[in-house]
């Protein structure tokens, strides 16, 4: 195929496969993965790259090659066009016998290849994309959105900030499925704590200059300007914001969703104070920071995102899932991937609900001050844990179908 970029990176595991009754029901002998994410873009540096790796860390840390089962992988570049992503799902799972996709940090390609995932009977782990339909109106058996949602991101950030005070907002927002759904759950949260929303303005993804759309949301007089964003997108307008000196004229940004990747970006002078939402940081004790610096020391020193985070908990689960069952069958694989739940060292223990969300704890996090932090990474204080059973969006109000 000549419409998108294909990077293979195929990886046939030392050690033949024992097919006998153990593996009978795995396809072709081989369990193959699919990182489909973005590799050349704006969300390059917060997923990309850096998501296969974490996949292959977790199959290394999972023992499961010693036991007989074969791993290959197959990793491509989305470019953010759910045509592209569409193409690629495809054929992976027809020609290539993908198994299962990771990542993709994109919505709108996410809610495509949810629903060819659904079609071809594969396995999708949602780490990338944010869209709380994934787990609503367009859940699937055959999906498992794990590591946080626009819902979260709305009542754990939003929420906090219409609390102390943030009460009228103006969002400025990517115009597509992720930061429709972003506004769309913040204004939720901001309009039932009493706030009112004064405007938005839709603004084209990876847009380089914000300052028709900054001058709005100056213009509105709103006390927070909410940033329903990711990526390139949050890092240029909130460097941009900061060239009109919109913060010093009295109104506050609302970052909704921002990676550890973005604050090293922005750097501590202008990042510091940023409230932020995440449901995992590297420096939380000893197991996060030993898979950092084995992250890091593989990754020119970068450190893990939630994003990169999520991919490698959820492949190590699928892979659990998939020995227990000796089968890799799409919906059977996250039917057990549901009834087994979850352990693993970066967000603990955990369940994975009939709808598709997997459920761990959230963090509220403000990013220090260039004098608070020790040394390079270390960027955020935790202002309050958002227990597991309140971090998500409730079973019942998110209109599944698989929930009965």
């Amino acid at each position: 195929m000549k419409s998108f970029k294909h990077s293979v990176v195929a990886l046939a595991v030392a050690g033949a496969l024992g097919i006998g009754t153990a593996h009978a029901q795995i396809s072709d002998n081989v369990v193959k993965i699919g990182v489909l994410s973005d590799m050349s873009s704006l969300y390059t540096d917060l997923a990309g790259a850096g998501s296969v790796l974490a996949a292959r860390m977790a199959v290394e840390d999972s023992g499961i090659e010693k036991r007989g089962i074969k791993i290959e992988y197959v990793s491509a570049d989305h470019q953010n066009k759910p045509d592209v992503g569409s193409s690629v799902a495809r054929q992976w799972y027809d020609v290539d016998k993908v198994d299962v996709i990771v990542d993709v940090p994109n919505s709108g390609v996410a809610l495509a290849v949810n629903q060819i995932t659904k079609d071809k009977n594969k396995v999708f782990l949602a780490s990338g994309p944010a869209s709380s339909d994934l787990t609503g109106k367009a859940c699937t058996p055959n999906t498992v959105h794990w590591t946080y949602d626009t819902w979260m991101l709305a009542n754990g950030t939003g929420g906090a900030i219409v609390k102390t005070g943030g009460d009228s907002w103006f969002f400025i927002t990517a115009d597509y499925a992720f930061g429709h759904a972003l506004e769309r759950d913040t204004a939720a949260v901001v309009q039932k704590n009493g706030g009112k929303v004064v405007g938005s303005v839709k603004v084209p993804l990876n847009t380089q200059d914000f300052s028709s759309f900054l001058l709005q949301a100056q213009s509105s007089k709103a006390k927070i300007i909410g940033l329903a964003n990711a990526g390139g997108d949050t890092t240029n307008s909130i460097k941009q914001a900061a060239e009109f000196g919109i913060v010093k004229g009295g109104q506050n940004l609302a970052g909704l969703l921002v990676f550890l990747t973005d604050v090293h970006s922005l750097g501590l002078a202008t990042a510091q104070g940023l409230i932020v939402t995440n449901t995992f940081y590297w420096d939380t004790n000893d197991q996060t920071r030993a898979f950092a610096k084995r992250f890091a020391g593989a990754n020119k020193g970068i450190h893990p995102t939630m994003v990169h985070a999520g991919v490698y908990a959820a492949v190590r689960h699928y892979l659990k899932a998939v020995e227990a069952l000796k089968s890799d069958d799409g919906a059977k694989v996250v039917a057990k991937m549901k009834e087994l739940p979850t352990d693993d060292p970066l967000f603990g223990k955990g369940t994975i609900r009939a709808d598709g969300r997997k459920i761990h704890p959230a963090y509220l996090v403000e990013v220090k001050k260039p004098s608070e932090s020790k040394g390079p990474w270390d960027y955020y204080k935790v202002r309050a844990t958002i227990p597991a059973d309140q971090a998500f969006r409730p079973l019942a109000e998110g209109g599944c179908p698989l929930v009965k």
